[in-house]
């Protein structure tokens, strides 16, 4: 009986727990701090031997996408030859300028060395800047709840 008492308290708990949100309505404050930011991971495998090639991109484009407003967050990941890019911009508007300065200064470059397996958007892609990430296999994906701070 007294391991019985804890296992029936920690029961009835589960079952509030699981069951609660079924008695609340799916769109109760889903979206009440939906964002407007628009943001993606590229995934990208880079040629072999262009390590220092890869460097000097980098840091060049690092350097430039800091200089743009609303760039909010720009971050490069590597496992051996495989390149995860995540970035993250205030605006769609303001995944447009970066996307017309990468073309602008970088896209040659970046394609030379770097070619592109995968790409997840996610966020309010329109216009031009969706048109542009579908060149790179793009899937998209709509905000349908949460928050960001």
């Amino acid at each position: 009986m007294k391991f019985l008492k804890p296992l029936l308290c920690s029961s009835a708990m589960a079952i509030g727990l699981l069951t609660f949100p079924l008695n609340v309505p799916a769109i109760a404050g889903a979206h009440l701090d939906a964002t407007d930011d628009i943001y993606w991971v590229l995934t990208l495998d880079l040629a072999e031997g262009q390590d220092s090639a890869f460097d000097a991109l980098m840091a060049e484009m690092v350097v430039a996408t800091k200089a743009e407003d609303g760039a909010k967050s720009y971050e490069w990941h590597r496992s051996g030859n495989t390149v995860h890019i995540y970035e993250r911009y205030e605006t769609n508007s303001d995944a447009g300028i970066h996307l017309g300065n990468f073309g602008e200064n970088f896209a040659e470059r970046f394609l030379a060395i770097l070619a592109p397996t995968g790409l997840a958007v996610y966020g309010p892609a329109e216009g031009g800047v969706r048109e542009g990430l579908a060149g790179f296999g793009a899937v998209f994906y709509d905000q349908v709840g949460g928050f960001a701070r």
